[in-house]
């Protein structure tokens, strides 16, 4: 696996630890030098890493989708590592339905985890990242869209929905952030477990022989290209990236 020495200095959050691309930046991250703080829900999986990577590494156990439970896992980080310098939005969940079926409680969860989790999380930590920003030092917020910000896909709308909001978001706190580095990543077909939570049979089908078409891309080549945008030189933003793989037709 590469590694990234400047990561060294670096004290990071990385939502979505337990699995897929936030597991793999994760260990990206920590197997570069960095301090990282692992934020998902499933404790035991977050153990069972820390226990994998050391004791620069942190457990936080968290609950995106309440804001209560944010606040106490900002308060957990900054007692154990002070200020970070680098967060990366990779929690997200996919379920699609026919806008007919009217499964607001899908719709929720959608809305609470791919968009307000990122906000809450943001507003958490912006405060780090604008004052490492302002003493000269990297700062980076990598938010984790998908090429699906630009896809008509038949029920998977309110999904769609969700991925644009955070690419615009992206583009938006760019402006608003200054010197911090924002950059919105939007990744095409990657073997995650974001799959195994469609409780539509067909949808889930589709996805499973779309997987057996053409090799798709892996966390890990996800977490490669994170580490490389935010060891860059400071003065260096990487603002968008849409990365597929290379048989994906679109």
């Amino acid at each position: 696996m590469t590694t990234y020495g400047e990561l060294a200095t670096r004290t990071a959050v990385v939502t979505g630890a337990a699995s897929g691309m936030g597991a793999a930046t994760a260990r990206l991250l920590a197997g570069s030098g960095a301090r990282v703080a692992l934020l998902a829900r499933r404790r035991a999986v977050l153990d069972d890493l820390v226990a994998e990577l050391g004791a620069t590494t942190l457990a936080v156990p968290a609950d995106l989708t309440d804001t209560g439970s944010v606040e106490a896992a900002v308060d957990t980080v900054h007692e154990r590592f002070g200020p970070v310098d680098l967060v990366v939005n990779a929690a997200g969940v996919m379920l699609p339905n026919p806008m007919t079926e009217g499964r607001e409680d899908e719709w929720q969860r959608m809305i609470d985890t791919n968009l307000a989790g990122p906000l809450r999380v943001i507003h958490g930590f912006g405060d780090d990242l604008r004052a490492a920003a302002a003493e000269g030092r990297p700062a980076d917020l990598v938010n984790i869209s998908s090429v699906a910000a630009h896809l008509a896909m038949p029920e998977y709308a309110v999904y769609n929905a969700t991925k644009a909001a955070v690419t615009h978001l992206s583009a938006s706190l760019r402006q608003e952030f200054g010197a911090v580095r924002v950059t919105n990543l939007e990744p095409g077909l990657t073997r995650t477990e974001l799959g195994a939570h469609i409780d539509n049979a067909a949808h889930a089908s589709q996805l499973a022989q779309t997987f057996d078409a053409f090799p798709s891309l892996e966390p890990e080549d996800v977490a490669d290209l994170i580490a490389y945008l935010v060891t860059r030189p400071a003065h260096v933003n990487l603002r968008q990236g849409i990365l597929i793989p290379t048989r994906q037709p679109s």
